[in-house]
């Protein structure tokens, strides 16, 4: 009886074990935004870089999103409206436009402009480059229409 006591006592360790370490690698829980099932999402997503910034890619819960860092400094939605005005300050990176939302400071929100899906990308420039994350999604946000560029950056 002590054989399968100690038997039963091991494989509940290893169970708990299990169950303690899986929690480091769970999902990033986001919202997807309302066009994240268009095909332009979709061509976005499959071009997501496995890392931005030396940080490692993440699993993310909700359709055309990305999360990179432990917790999550970047991160990114596909499938927002398109945005073709705005008072936001504009920047070009990669070929693409940028609306800069300064509001929440270190932490910076990247919305692209003249874009069909737009997409929104949060950065805490804290511990990543904004410039970098923006220079690496390019290829992957050059997927979405393009119907217009900035005037008077």
């Amino acid at each position: 009886m002590k054989i399968l006591e100690k038997r039963l006592l091991v494989a509940l360790a290893a169970l708990a074990l299990v169950a303690s370490t899986a929690g480091c690698s769970a999902n990033v829980s986001l919202e997807a935004a309302a066009q994240s099932n268009s095909l332009a999402c979709a061509e976005f997503s499959v071009r997501l870089p496995d890392t931005i910034d030396s940080l490692a890619k993440r699993t993310t819960d909700a359709q055309a999103t990305g999360a990179w860092g432990t917790p999550a400094v970047v991160i990114t939605r596909c499938g927002l409206p398109p945005v073709s005005a705005s008072k936001l300050r504009c920047v070009t990176a990669q070929g693409v436009d940028w609306l800069v939302d300064e509001a929440n400071a270190p932490t910076y929100r990247f919305i692209s402009f003249g874009r069909n899906p737009a997409t929104e990308v949060i950065v805490d420039s804290t511990k990543a480059s904004g410039a970098n994350v923006l220079d690496e999604l390019g290829a992957a946000v050059q997927r979405t229409k393009l119907i217009r560029t900035c005037t008077g950056k």
